[in-house]
């Protein structure tokens, strides 16, 4: 079986935000998608060690921004390498505002928000998914969208720029985030897409 035919599958990438009890925070997904148009509903899937994963069971409502191709690296490390249980990710983060239903969605880099508010929630294990009609939706741009080959050929960081430096990295052949270090520990976990060390290649 060659688990690279998965990549061939069309992804999109998304900020996803909610809120609970005044604590805001945000994440990386490639997993919103529009399940019915009457009425009009999304599903997301959220690993569960993501803080934002918590805040959704909890509040029962979310944002998800579109990023668009004018999303910089930066948009992705911020809400994608750092958790929400260690960082307030929206402290002094400016490029943001709050949607009718309280919660931010993201002003820089994107091209709409949608909102929505939780009606199931289904365990598949590692990830929750949660079935949620949508109670609002804005055009911010009209920047195409990004998707994963988008992210990997235009915005993340090359792997050549740490091979000159003679560093040792390790590049997650989902995401492709690149790991600094002479060895990967044998539990490291992509801090973008939650895959383990196994899916990792040395660079």
């Amino acid at each position: 079986m060659d688990k690279k035919a998965m990549y061939k599958l069309s992804y999109g990438l998304f900020v996803l935000t909610s809120c609970h009890k005044g604590k805001d925070s945000g994440c990386i997904i490639n997993t919103a998608g529009q399940v019915t148009s009457e009425p009009n509903r999304l599903s997301i899937a959220v690993n569960k060690s993501n803080y934002t994963h918590d805040l959704i069971l909890s509040s029962g409502i979310f944002n998800i921004s579109v990023l668009s191709e004018d999303a910089s690296f930066s948009v992705f490390q911020h809400f994608g390498f750092q958790s929400g249980r260690e960082v307030e990710k929206f402290k002094d983060y400016a490029a943001c505002k709050r949607s009718e239903n309280g919660l931010y969605y993201i002003t820089e880099g994107t091209n709409a928000y949608l909102s929505a508010h939780v009606e199931q929630a289904v365990d598949l294990g590692t990830h929750t998914m949660f079935i949620a009609r949508v109670t609002d939706m804005q055009l911010l741009s009209s920047a195409p969208s990004a998707t994963y080959t988008y992210y990997q050929s235009h915005v993340k960081p090359k792997p050549e720029a740490a091979q000159k430096e003679g560093k040792t990295s390790w590049r997650c052949t989902v995401c492709g985030y690149v790991y600094e270090g002479e060895e990967l520990p044998d539990d490291f976990i992509c801090p973008l897409c939650k895959h383990p060390a196994s899916d990792f290649e040395r660079i």
